[in-house]
């Protein structure tokens, strides 16, 4: 999600017609929406950016739909794919499903369908983020819960317990603003106290650390008056 609030949307596909319907749509329908026009920078740009849905064409230059969706999995990227596939392709929509795409639409499509499926991925991803499934990443970082370990390009990141156990409360309330007072009740399990400023210490430590430029965070806001809201 974008720091407006925004879902964000990556469009893999080469048909600049096709390109250009459905950006103007999703924009219209109040999402971000980023594009690619070959497998190569669709892959590059998923690793780099968050995103909160990717659609994904099979039929791509330079690498396959299905070769992405391999990879980006492969690479630990739990960001939901949809994938288009052509007329008739069943092979391409089992492979695409094993390889971990979340579903697909054949070409061509009501755009009416590609709308509730979009919401209804979004919807469900809402449900499963974060240590449920054990990891999660956003940006180029990954955090693993289950090993209580997270990477940052690849590189460990060392985080104390309650740094980690913070970045953890985040995830799974992620897009929901946070008081302090919250986040002191249920991160250090005590009754709120005047002690908020333990949260500010502690969030500006973890944006010092996993923030590309920490003095304009991308991922844990601030939101004045209220408090923080983790949007990665």
């Amino acid at each position: 999600m974008s720091e407006h609030g925004k879902r964000r949307i990556l469009l893999v596909e080469d048909e600049p017609s096709l390109v250009l319907t459905l950006s103007d749509r999703l924009l219209s329908e109040g999402y971000e929406v980023a594009t690619a026009g070959d497998g190569e920078s669709g892959f590059n740009k998923a690793i780099e950016e968050p995103f909160d849905l990717i659609v994904l064409d099979v039929m791509l230059p330079r690498k396959s739909g299905l070769d992405v969706c391999r990879d980006l999995r492969q690479h630990g990227l739990q960001t939901p794919i949809l994938m288009l596939t052509a007329k008739g392709q069943v092979v391409d929509k089992v492979v695409g499903l094993k390889l971990g795409a979340d579903d697909y639409l054949t070409k061509p499509f009501d755009m009416m369908e590609l709308m509730a499926r979009i919401e209804s991925l979004l919807r469900r991803a809402r449900n499963t983020i974060g240590p449920a499934a054990g990891s999660y990443v956003f940006g180029d970082i990954r955090a693993d819960f289950r090993r209580a370990e997270v990477l940052r390009a690849g590189q460990e990141v060392e985080l104390s317990a309650l740094e980690l156990k913070l970045l953890q409360h985040f995830i799974e309330h992620r897009g929901e603003v946070l008081s302090r007072d919250h986040l002191l009740d249920e991160v250090w399990g005590y009754d709120a106290t005047p002690f908020t400023r333990t949260v500010d210490v502690h969030v500006a430590s973890l944006r010092q650390k996993l923030e590309t430029k920490p003095s304009r965070p991308e991922f844990i806001l601030t939101v004045h008056g209220q408090g923080y809201k983790f949007v990665g």
